[in-house]
């Protein structure tokens, strides 16, 4: 875990940094998609999520809740309703969440624990690279 300084514009920019951002997801729908085949199945995603995202919940969420959740998240973005998620569609998904954690975020400066290898620390390492 590192500590880092950040706002909604770190995460934009590096979403809007294409070949960036494009590398990065490539990165994680590898790591995500662990036999290699190209996709992503429902299963692959909640592990997928899990391991990209720390989210902590209260003990009052039933796992049916968190799987309804994951499951939501899924059918949204299987554009071509196959049951699996190819590399677009993974990309749509991560850009939409970072987006969303960017205007949750707001135009303040917040200071966050990350994990070396998470997407939040990945734009904050394109911020300093630029």
């Amino acid at each position: 875990m590192s500590v880092a300084v950040l706002d909604s514009k770190t995460v934009t920019r590096f979403v809007e940094a294409k070949e960036a951002f494009k590398k990065c997801v490539e990165k994680y729908f590898k790591m995500v998609d662990s036999n290699g085949n190209g996709v992503i199945c429902r299963r692959k995603l909640r592990e997928g999520l899990d391991l990209l995202f720390t989210v902590e919940h209260e003990s009052t969420v039933s796992k049916e809740d968190i799987d309804n959740f994951h499951s939501m998240i899924f059918d949204k973005f299987d554009e071509d309703r196959n049951g699996k998620l190819d590399l677009y569609e993974f990309a749509a998904l991560v850009k939409e969440i970072m987006m969303a954690m960017a205007r949750g975020m707001g135009s303040l400066p917040i200071i966050v624990a990350l994990d070396q290898d998470s997407l939040l620390m990945m734009a904050v390492q394109h911020e300093i690279g630029s």
